[in-house]
């Protein structure tokens, strides 16, 4: 999609011109294991840099404060209609597409379902728990009380006897299920029946796992969950920005706590390339690529524990793997950086058992980007190798760095 527009004449800063083909460079030598980073289609790219950048569209289809919104309302319903097929989901659902990214979308579902003061009880941070779930640095954890939950000190596990016995303590009006790094399947089943024990709303906060709950490889949150809550862009392969889906008797409080309690018009550009997004994920090959994300991290999984590397809960179901660096006698910061110094990108992660956020001792990976590149299983025994030889130190990284290059170039970026 390109818009010619005769009255601008074409000017480019060359600075910034540099900087932006510095950073494509960048992602095509790079071999990216960040496990909330993905790569959209060229067709979500060229809708977000389209003219629907170009209008306010302040309120919901049928509803605005500004006119000229009618092809913009038509562009949200069919967001909604296909986001809602993606998921399987009849008319019970409802969806908004308007949020512009995680965290505010997770606040907005708090002020919708909890007064101030009242408790959400959600995972811990060091146990894989995300900022926004009422974390003491996050206004989540300062508007409303939190409790918290953790796993199993040996397993790595989620206990779901002890998040009863917490529930029951504590009474949390809203109870998350969901994370930020944990491996593992989410029993959404055990939190439903947990949360409507004690009277609290099931909230899940799927942004990990949504590319793959749509793909069927991983269970879902909709038969149990009065709100469901995720980012678009990394499983999902879609823009950055999130959607809520809630029960329909919850609309008017979670529409009401987007717009306007938490913002103003919605990015249309960005809800055009949702709608894009949520095409491409009915496509058939899209359940093909959620299938070969699992199929890779299970394969990295084992490479990396056959090669030494101690894995919290001893491996992984989804596209997330978490290292255990402490007999590798390195910080999660230092073996970030030495990764980085050979072009592979991963990021540093509190595991169980940390006890400072700012020296965290995990290392978190991930398989959506590399998957997306069409890398498969016999590629991770390539890059379980390079993790190694980079964190043991074993030659010269300026040798390594060219073999993780080489090796990348093999897998274009398809642009």
């Amino acid at each position: 999609m390109v818009i010619f527009l005769w009255f601008y004449k074409k000017m480019h800063d060359e600075e910034l011109d540099t900087l932006i083909n510095k950073e494509g460079e960048r992602q095509k030598s790079t071999l990216n294991l960040i496990a909330s980073e993905n790569y959209p289609s060229q067709e979500v790219m060229d809708i977000v840099g389209s003219l629907l950048m170009n209008k306010y569209s302040e309120g919901y289809p049928g509803k605005r404060y500004y006119p000229g919104n009618m092809y913009y309302d038509a562009i949200e319903n069919r967001a909604i209609e296909l986001g809602k097929k993606v998921f399987g989901l009849g008319e019970e659902w409802h969806l908004n597409v308007q949020p512009y990214s995680g965290s505010p979308a997770n606040l907005a579902i708090y002020s919708a379902l909890l007064k101030p003061g009242e408790t959400l009880m959600a995972m811990s941070l060091a146990s894989g728990g995300h900022l926004s779930h009422g974390h003491k640095v996050s206004l989540t954890g300062t508007f409303w009380k939190s409790v918290h939950y953790g796993v199993d000190e040996k397993s790595g596990l989620i206990n779901y006897e002890e998040v009863q016995r917490i529930a029951e303590k504590e009474h949390p009006k809203v109870i998350i299920s969901g994370f930020t790094a944990y491996p593992r399947k989410v029993n959404f089943e055990a939190f439903g029946k947990i949360a409507k024990s004690v009277g609290a709303y099931h909230v899940a906060d799927i942004s990990h796992v949504a590319g793959l709950v749509a793909g069927d490889v991983h269970p879902s949150p909709f038969p149990y969950a009065d709100v469901v809550m995720t980012t678009t862009h990394k499983t999902l392969r879609g823009p950055r920005g999130a959607i809520i889906f809630c029960h329909k008797e919850l609309a008017l409080s979670i529409d009401r706590a987007v717009f306007p309690g938490l913002q103003g018009g919605p990015h249309n550009n960005i809800t055009a390339a949702k709608a894009q997004a949520f095409f491409e994920a009915l496509e058939p090959s899209f359940k093909d690529y959620a299938r070969q994300i699992v199929l890779n991290s299970k394969a990295l999984a084992l490479e990396l524990m056959d090669a030494g590397f101690a894995l919290i809960t001893g491996g992984t179901d989804t596209h997330m793997i978490l290292i255990d660096l402490k007999n590798v006698r390195l910080g999660g910061l230092d073996a970030e950086q030495c990764l980085e110094a050979i072009s592979i990108t991963t990021n540093r992660n509190s595991i169980p058992g940390d006890t400072s956020p700012f020296k965290p001792q995990g290392l978190r990976l991930g398989t959506a980007a590399v998957t997306t590149r069409g890398m498969k299983e016999g590629d991770m025994k390539k890059i379980a190798e390079f993790i190694y030889r980079a964190l043991f130190k074993t030659e010269s990284m300026e040798i390594l760095k060219e073999e993780v290059k080489a090796f990348i170039s093999r897998f274009p970026l398809r642009r």
